[in-house]
């Protein structure tokens, strides 16, 4: 495990404003680990700070553990807000050792997002007694994976995008298919042709792959304490679960597979089993337009 150190002089700044920005850097051996964008809303990303302890503060959100990161001089819990949260006030709760647990409010702001009309085969919208078990079996699988909390601490909490293109749909859209409203849009989606190489946003271990009815061809990575991301509608899966990939290492190719109106990679971001905004966690410089 990595230390990571914070720099103290920023940290007392940001407290100082009552906020903790995204763009807040811990030192991390010689580089440096840069916090995701800080957007509390739902589908967002909240940076909570948790003050200074000898020993790392475990912090939870309804029961499920949220990722903590820095050192004894200041420790700060990364938080996915659900998309299904409702404006106002929400809570983490903190244990430290010897102490009793605290619990810590942030205010959610509202978010409006947009709303999408798509044609697709009525199949995959009135799904068969076959498919239906097939999805219900899948999802099952799918909530195992989410669940995924491995004890190592991430070694980037900026990434790349795991392919080039041009932003085609954006997290959190609201999508009627065939005139029924379904669940929002809970990742990024970059339009490409079929083939173009995908790779690994940041480095990880592959933790599932396999070949979903919704999602198609889909690679999940555990990149530490929570923090995971799905590629899917895949042409081609060149990994398997275990390995270990590096930052810009290929693990697929671009495809069609699953319900989809076309080629194009699909990229999910889970932070304490929670769908949170992709576009947080890369820099602007490198996010698809």
């Amino acid at each position: 495990m990595r230390r990571v150190v914070n720099r103290v002089g920023l940290l007392a700044a940001l407290r100082a404003i009552g906020v903790l920005a995204g763009a807040w850097v811990l030192a991390h051996g010689a580089s440096a680990l840069e916090l995701p964008t800080q957007r509390i809303v739902p589908g967002g990303v909240a940076t909570l700070p948790l003050g200074a302890s000898p020993l790392r503060p475990q912090a939870f959100a309804g029961g499920v553990p949220v990722m903590v990161i820095g050192d004894a001089s200041g420790w700060v819990a990364v938080l996915g807000i659900p998309l299904s949260a409702k404006p106002g006030s929400g809570a983490i709760q903190v244990h430290r050792a010897g102490q009793a647990d605290a619990q810590l409010s942030y205010a959610i702001a509202s978010k409006q997002y947009a709303e999408q009309h798509l044609k697709v085969p009525q199949r995959t919208v009135d799904l068969s007694k076959e498919d239906l078990a097939r999805y219900e079996r899948e999802r099952v699988r799918q909530n195992e994976v989410i669940a995924t909390f491995s004890e190592h601490w991430p070694s980037a909490l900026r990434m790349r995008p795991p392919t080039p293109g041009v932003r085609s749909s954006s997290f959190g859209l609201r999508r009627v298919f065939n005139g029924q409203p379904r669940s929002p849009h809970s990742g990024m989606d970059i339009a490409a042709e079929a083939g173009t190489p995908v790779v690994a946003p940041a480095a990880g271990r592959v933790i599932d792959t396999g070949d979903y009815f919704f999602n198609g061809n889909t690679v999940w990575i555990d990149h530490g304490a929570g923090l995971l991301t799905m590629v899917c509608h895949l042409s081609a899966i060149d990994v398997k679960p275990g390995d270990e990939v590096t930052p810009g290492q290929r693990i697929g190719a671009v495809g069609a597979t699953g319900r989809v109106t076309g080629a194009h990679l699909h990229w999910s971001v889970s932070l304490n089993r929670t769908m949170v905004d992709p576009e947080l966690f890369v820099r602007d410089d490198d996010a698809p337009r």
